[in-house]
């Protein structure tokens, strides 16, 4: 699957863009805050309906227009068919309206139905945080990847939430008319135990496919490295393996619960604990580990939904070469441009880094585009 034309209307910082991509490897160069990203957030708005970076849909309309527009030709290759199959997508926001995905011409009645089609793993610098911040970043990486894959996690996730919204809101209820109601509680909190049972157990699942994917890319970016930096991930929740006790802790947290007004227990509380050795990387990582260690994370990420889609998602690296000696770097551009990968995206603002890595490499197929003041110019093919 890959992307072979993208047009942008007051997107952003874009006001009009007509553009044709490699299916190979495209490498987006300039200084910063000419657009780079933002052209990278419109392919993902064009497989998630969302923007990465902006939760706020308006605000990505640019300046005082009256809408957006992102129109994607796609080419999907099929199971069983001899060629590819070219598939228009869209996504449109006019201000004060609803927000509109089609696909293939059609409007999806609902946003989640469109979540898997246009499978994609962006990196970029805010990616971070999945190591520095807290769990609900991590929670966030994991349910993202699972639902990519399994339209039935995001089903089960969809309601989890629902239903914990509902009982939270009647915690606050409880708390504000200073009185309690067991009952009440009591059918929400089944609605918790039947859809988070399945969460949790699709976690620990992923998890057991995920390892091995993680660790071979780890070594494959970082060769170099020891026994004692071998990295690992743990999945931290509250749920025992056997996973019949939600319930039982549903109900001893009930009074906790009505103190503080939310819901204590459940998988909306799990985490994921990244360790190089003993050692948290959290904590104790260097810069250059905790880089190799979100690039590992996210190329595993790639590999596990190419695994389950039986197609190659496309790649989008914002930005990713800091911290990264060039060596590093130039062993990531050969891998991401290989056979392993599908469509890639990468940005930088040092052009020369970009044109001296594929001069080595002149076999691969590419394009260098400059971007500026919202406009791309191709420089090399």
């Amino acid at each position: 699957m890959y992307i072979s034309r993208l047009l942008l209307s007051n997107f952003k910082n874009y006001d009009d863009l007509d553009v044709t991509f490699s299916n190979n490897v495209n490498c987006l160069v300039g200084n910063n805050g000419v657009g780079k990203t933002n052209l990278l957030d419109a392919l993902y708005y064009l497989s998630f309906c969302k923007s990465y970076f902006n939760p706020v849909d308006s605000m990505n309309i640019r300046g005082e227009a009256d809408f957006f527009a992102i129109h994607g030709q796609y080419h999907i290759d099929e199971p069983g068919d001899n060629g590819d199959n070219a598939v228009a997508v869209s996504c449109t926001l006019q201000r004060g309206q609803s927000k509109k995905m089609k696909f293939n011409k059609k409007a999806c009645t609902t946003l989640a139905e469109h979540i898997g089609r246009l499978p994609l793993v962006i990196v970029t610098p805010s990616d971070q945080s999945l190591i520095l911040g807290g769990s609900d970043v991590r929670r966030k990486f994991i349910d993202g990847i699972i639902s990519q894959a399994d339209r039935g996690y995001l089903q089960n996730l969809m309601a989890y939430q629902k239903a914990l919204e509902q009982r939270n809101r009647l915690l606050k209820q409880f708390y504000e008319n200073q009185y309690f109601e067991t009952d009440s509680i009591a059918i929400w909190d089944e609605q918790l135990i039947r859809y988070g049972q399945p969460i949790v157990e699709a976690r620990r699942q992923f998890l057991k496919e995920f390892m091995p994917l993680f660790e071979e890319y780890y070594l494959l970016i970082h060769p170099d490295a020891n026994i004692t930096e071998k990295p690992g991930i743990a999945y931290i929740t509250q749920m025992d393996e056997a996973a019949t006790d939600f319930g039982r802790l549903l109900s001893e947290a009930q009074r906790r619960d009505a103190q503080v007004q939310y819901t204590t227990v459940g998988p909306h509380k799990d985490d994921l604990e990244f360790t190089i050795g003993e050692f948290a990387v959290k904590r104790f990582g260097s810069q250059g580990q905790q880089k190799t260690f979100l690039l590992a994370l996210k190329l595993a990420q790639f590999e596990y939904i190419r695994a389950h889609l039986s197609t190659k998602p496309i790649l989008l690296l914002d930005d990713i070469f800091d911290k990264l000696d060039m060596q590093r770097v130039r062993q990531l551009v050969l891998l991401v441009g290989s056979d392993r990968f599908g469509q890639v995206f990468i940005t930088d603002t040092q052009q020369g880094r970009v044109e001296a890595i594929f001069s080595q490499a002149p076999a691969m197929p590419h394009k260098i585009f400059t971007v500026a003041d919202g406009k791309l110019i191709e420089i090399k093919e």
